[in-house]
């Protein structure tokens, strides 16, 4: 059912506020306080912050709202959506109860915990309300972070912050309640009659609540729903909804006047464009394995628990005895991320080069294997030692092959057949998994896609370790960064033997 608010912002209407009084009134900056956990983020913020946690919290609640995204897109039950997403926010965006605290919401924890999510918000409706196609997919993660948190909240502190909101329903008197009864109780077949009689009813324009009137879940009559206190949830996400359109339309009218502060507008551009796959560097614990052995020799056998950007990469070089530059420039990072040390890489690639002479290897390609891991070159890339590995993002967005050409990411730069193909000749043969990965291309879901191909490749062990308690449903979390494909394949495969679970890539680049 289509919503049509009230509230909804006529686009050709200018801001009844004069701007200039906007533009030119003095700053006033207000630390506030945040007496619930839950929140409509209906004031923005005031109060100063510096600029390193503006980028922070913002990437912390990116990597919460893709993970969201990523379950929808799976498929997930709401049960398995809020397994999966509890430990990740405990991890990035924790919020605890006033319960949780002898001094309540006064404490200095959740004030600060709050005010993250507070800033966080609001940091990333100004990267995601450029775009008709964005504002629409913030709206949707929000509200599935939002509900979730209700629906975890503790009964007495919800009720609280339902009573604060001041919403526009209306209570439904006994004798009203009496008279109506039966027409509610038919209504409403999921109650009881005691639930009828007893519970608390309200009254509100069934436009704010079309989810319950398109399962005809409330009674109807004179415009009003009459909605049963259990589906109150419905009435405030349905407000919160309204409210966060609202803000993202107004929000995109202010946006040109940022596009003059350099600080701002780049990290603001970068979150926008992580929002399709988040961007993540590669921690030095996901390039370290127990009882794996790296080096030249082992790349082959290895080459099994390679995504398929990196097993495109090594089997054409099997086949052509070369790859262009970025294909070396994007495989030689993977090779690295894995812990082959430079040495052993440099006689990797040379043995791999059959078809040319030494000199002619040292003079052309050696010193570029030496600059990727930082032993030539300028100081800062010494400093750095040398280049970090590509993820998802990087290889989606920088450097699209041209003919002849590699590197990139299959399910972004091949066509379907030639997709289908090559996934074929990695041994992915079930038509459900193809089916859904075309579905998934269609839709520019491309590292969905992969996560898709991997937990087919490895349902068995994965059922296990859930079974076994093994690992954590943050050890499961999406795959962003090809190394960690490998990293978890590889554990996956030889049935965890002395180890407890992967890390992910935990840092996001900016």
């Amino acid at each position: 059912m289509i919503r049509h608010g009230s509230t909804r912002i006529d686009p050709k209407r200018r801001a009844t506020l004069d701007y200039k009084k906007k533009q030119f009134a003095t700053p006033s900056f207000k630390q506030q306080d945040y007496p619930h956990r839950l929140n409509l983020y209906h004031v923005p913020p005031t109060a100063e912050i510096r600029l390193e946690d503006f980028e922070q919290w913002a990437i912390d609640r990116l990597r919460i709202l893709a993970e969201l995204e990523a379950c929808s897109f799976r498929n997930k039950t709401p049960t398995e959506t809020a397994d999966h997403i509890k430990p990740l926010l405990d991890k990035w965006l924790r919020l605890d109860a006033n319960s949780s605290s002898a001094q309540g919401s006064t404490d200095i924890r959740l004030q600060d915990q709050r005010r993250k999510d507070h800033y966080s918000h609001f940091i990333l409706r100004l990267a995601f309300s450029s775009t008709e196609d964005l504002r629409r997919r913030f709206t949707r993660v929000e509200a599935a972070l939002f509900r979730l948190r209700f629906q975890t909240e503790n009964a007495r502190e919800r009720q609280d912050f339902v009573a604060s909101l001041s919403l526009d329903w209306e209570a439904v008197s006994e004798q009203e309640k009496r008279t109506l009864a039966q027409d509610l109780l038919n209504a409403t077949p999921s109650l009881k009659k005691s639930d009828v009689e007893e519970g608390g009813w309200f009254k509100v324009d069934f436009e704010t609540v079309p989810e319950l009137v398109e399962a005809r879940r409330v009674f109807v009559k004179g415009g009003k729903a009459y909605v049963p206190s259990k589906e109150q949830m419905s009435i405030v996400l349905a407000d919160f909804h309204d409210r966060l359109e609202q803000g993202l339309e107004l929000t995109a009218r202010a946006l040109p006047r940022l596009d003059e502060d350099d600080r701002l507008s780049p990290i603001l551009n970068h979150l926008s464009n992580n929002f399709a796959v988040p961007d993540s560097t590669l921690a030095d614990s996901d390039t370290t394995l127990s009882g794996a052995t790296i080096n030249a020799s082992s790349i082959d056998p290895l080459s099994a628990h390679f995504p398929l950007c990196m097993r495109n990469l090594h089997m054409t070089l099997r086949k052509n005895n070369h790859l262009k530059h970025f294909g070396r420039f994007q495989y030689t990072l993977f090779l690295k991320g894995l812990g082959l040390t430079m040495e052993d890489c440099l006689i990797f690639w040379r043995q791999s080069f059959k078809l040319i002479t030494d000199e002619t290897f040292n003079k052309e390609y050696r010193y570029n294997i030496r600059h990727v891991y930082g032993d030539v070159g300028g100081d800062a890339v010494r400093r750095g030692r040398g280049y970090s590995p590509l993820s998802c993002q990087k290889i989606l967005t920088e450097h699209p092959p041209g003919s002849g050409e590699s590197h990139g990411c299959p399910y972004r730069h091949f066509s379907i057949d030639n997709l289908t193909s090559l996934l074929q000749v990695t041994g992915v043969n079930d038509r459900d998994v193809l089916r859904g990965v075309k579905e998934d291309v269609d839709k520019k879901r491309f590292h969905i896609a992969c996560n898709r191909v991997f937990e087919w490749a490895h349902k068995g062990e994965i059922r296990q370790v859930k079974e076994d308690g093994t690992w954590k449903a943050a050890d499961l979390d999406t795959i962003v960064h090809p190394n960690t494909y490998f990293k978890r394949s590889y554990l996956l495969k030889r049935g965890l033997a002395g180890d407890s679970g992967p890390s992910q890539a935990d840092h996001m680049e900016m």
